[in-house]
C-alpha cells in the first residue's frame, strides 16, 4: 500500500501542479502524441472559440489515428497509428498517411483495398463496435464524419480544466 524505500509510508501532499501535470500526461499517453504536438493542440484550442479544454478534447479527437482507432480497425491508438503510416487508408479518396491530419465534417475514411489477412479481419469485424456519434460507419470498411465529437462523446475519463490551467500558466 506504499511505495518502496524508506521513505514510502511518509503521506505526500498531492499538489495542484502535480494533478495537473499527471492529467495533461494522462491525455497524452492516451491519444500518442508527443509534448511538442500537445503544446499546438492547446494553443490552437485556445484561440478557438468555445471552451479552451473541449477544444483540445475535440482537436485530439479528429486525428485520423484516432478517428480508426474509433471505427475499431485497431485495438490501441498505437496500432492505429501503425495502419495510418503504412498507408491502408484513404482520406476522401486521397492516400493518407499521416496520423495527425484533422478531420472535417462530410470527410470519409476508407480501407485501402489490401490484400493483407489482417485488414480484411479487421474490416469483417467492424461491425462489431459502438461507434461514437459523430461517426457513420459502413460495414464495407469505411466511415463519414457527420458532425464534430462533442465532450460526452469521449469515453476515457479526462479533466481537460486540469490540462488548461496548467498550460496558462
Amino acid at each position: 500500500s506504499t511505495s518502496p524505500g524508506q521513505h514510502g509510508a511518509a503521506n505526500k501532499k498531492v499538489r495542484e501542479y502535480d494533478m495537473q501535470l499527471r492529467e495533461k500526461q494522462k491525455t497524452k499517453r492516451y491519444y500518442g502524441v508527443l509534448e511538442k504536438q500537445f503544446l499546438n493542440y492547446y494553443k490552437k484550442a485556445d484561440n478557438q472559440e468555445g471552451i479552451a479544454g473541449e477544444n483540445l478534447l475535440r482537436l485530439l479527437e479528429r486525428r485520423l489515428d484516432n478517428v480508426v482507432f474509433r471505427m475499431g480497425l485497431a485495438t490501441s491508438h498505437k496500432e492505429a497509428r501503425q495502419l495510418v503510416l503504412h498507408g491502408h487508408f484513404t482520406l476522401n479518396g486521397h492516400k493518407a498517411n499521416i496520423p495527425s491530419i484533422l478531420v472535417k465534417v462530410g470527410d470519409v475514411i476508407a480501407v485501402k483495398e489490401t490484400e493483407s489477412p489482417k485488414i480484411k479481419a479487421l474490416v469483417e469485424a467492424m461491425g462489431d463496435n459502438v461507434a461514437p456519434k459523430w461517426l457513420e460507419i459502413n460495414k464495407n470498411g469505411s466511415a463519414k464524419v457527420v458532425a464534430m465529437p462533442e465532450r460526452d462523446d469521449i469515453d476515457f475519463e479526462f479533466n481537460e480544466q486540469l490540462i488548461i490551467e496548467l498550460y496558462s500558466k
